[in-house]
């Protein structure tokens, strides 16, 4: 949970620097959970307010999610601009899962250090505890 609320509350709009394997999939595991929890609650009670609560989230998660990608991106050494694969019908999708997936580039790159090395795992356990 620590995760997702390091890229809501330090990244929300960050397209600049990395983002490693655990802070993105982290932050899409909730996003799922939550996403999916609306649906079934929108689905169990079904009187539409759920749904309304549900579009909002996506409406505010959307731009958070997009920077999250783009720095998983730089972490791995590619533009940001690979994230337009999604729109490639299965293979796009195939080939963004793959990269996401893949180990960090070792050492800095042109979009900063690498962020494993910096030992960031103590300051992302203090966020949700303040």
């Amino acid at each position: 949970m620590n995760w997702y609320l390091k890229v809501l509350k330090e990244h929300y709009a960050d397209f600049n620097g990395r983002a490693r394997r655990k802070e993105y999939w982290m932050f899409v595991l909730v996003n799922l959970i939550i996403s999916w929890s609306l649906a079934l609650l929108d689905y169990a009670v079904g009187s539409g307010i759920f749904s309304i609560i549900s579009t909002i989230y996506s409406l505010v998660i959307f731009v958070p999610s997009l920077a999250v990608a783009v720095r998983r991106l730089h972490d791995i050494g590619k533009s940001g601009w690979y994230y337009l694969l999604i729109l490639l019908p299965i293979i796009g999708w195939i080939w963004l899962i793959v990269l996401f997936a893949t180990d960090s580039q070792p050492g800095p790159n042109k979009w900063g250090n690498n962020p494993k090395e910096i030992g960031n795992d103590s300051l992302i356990d203090s966020i949700g505890t303040e």
